[in-house]
């Protein structure tokens, strides 16, 4: 293949990849959270005043991939028996924006709360087993010798960094 083609194949190729990763990006963002609105609106006209706006965003759980299980020289079982499983998701977001009668001034008439659902990312607890018998021993007749067994509990992780904005100003 000469030079020329391989250049223009590869253009051709990183311009269809950029093409579906902007395509592909909006609806990966959207499916993390869904929108909960809280719709007020029909209240606030019945009863003649300016309630508060809600909305939220409720996070979509997605389970990883875990890792496999690793094979240690000495050990009968892998050292990972049982795996973590990763699960992302994010914690619940809230947008809040509330009516205030002149508190702090008259520039100061509607309170806000703004906490977008944030990344969470978590590990599932695992198992790390060892069996009562050894590997295999060549100067014993290729017999495995007794031992004590062992376990052992992976802990579960949890990550996630959490923000919230609080405003107050003339109709926020």
């Amino acid at each position: 293949m000469k030079p020329t083609t391989r250049r223009t194949l590869a253009a051709v190729v990183t311009g269809v990849a950029a093409a579906v990763g902007v395509t592909a990006t909006p609806a990966a963002a959207s499916a993390r959270a869904i929108p909960v609105p809280v719709p007020l609106e029909g209240a606030e006209t019945a009863l003649g005043m300016e309630l508060p706006e809600v909305a939220g965003e409720l996070p979509v759980p997605t389970a990883g991939a875990p890792e496999g299980p690793r094979y240690v020289e000495g050990r009968l079982l892998p050292e990972r028996t049982l795996p973590q499983l990763p699960v992302r998701g994010g914690l619940p977001g809230l947008d809040l924006r509330q009516p205030v009668p002149h508190v702090l001034g008259d520039d100061f008439d509607h309170a806000g709360v703004d906490a977008p659902a944030a990344e969470l990312r978590t590990l599932a607890p695992g198992l790390s087993l060892d069996a009562p018998l050894t590997a295999p021993n060549p100067g014993a007749l290729g017999l495995p010798a007794p031992k004590l067994p062992e376990a052992g509990l992976l802990a579960p992780a949890l990550q996630t960094v959490p923000v919230a904005d609080l405003g107050v100003g003339p109709g926020l």
